[in-house]
Formats: structure tokens, C-alpha cells, sequence
């Protein structure tokens, strides 16, 4: 899902990485929904991205089905 937001905006991974102040290897595992972001870059990528209430809640509950089976 951040993928697809990220692909929308015409956001590299890298510019993404800039932003969010973390490494391009950790932008990517976040990407590639390998692990959920921290707290305070979660807060960096809602405002990166623009995410509305709907769709940080979509994101949630996405990470946390896949991770439960």
C-alpha cells in the first residue's frame, strides 16, 4: 500500500529514504512491508504521503493480518 501511494506521487525509494531520514535499506524493507515503521517515521510517511485516516487504518490492518498467519 505504501508502494502504490508512493508510486502515485512520482516518489523514488530513495527521495522517500531522504525524507524520512533513514537509509535507503531501511525505506525499503518498510516498502516491501518486510517491517512496520517506528512511531516517528510512521508520522514521517503519513505527512510524506498524505495518507488520510482510511487508509493509515487499511495499512495497520494489512501489516498486522499478514504478520499473524
Amino acid at each position: 500500500m505504501i508502494r502504490e501511494k508512493r508510486n502515485e506521487l512520482g516518489l523514488t525509494q530513495e527521495k522517500m529514504a531522504s525524507d524520512l531520514n533513514i537509509s535507503l535499506r531501511q525505506y525499503v524493507r518498510i516498502d516491501n512491508e518486510y517491517c512496520f515503521p517506528r512511531s516517528d517515521i510512521l508520522g514521517k510517511l503519513i505527512s510524506t504521503l498524505n495518507l488520510s485516516n482510511e487508509e493509515i487504518g487499511e495499512y495497520v490492518r494489512s501489516f498486522i493480518d499478514k504478520k499473524a498467519k
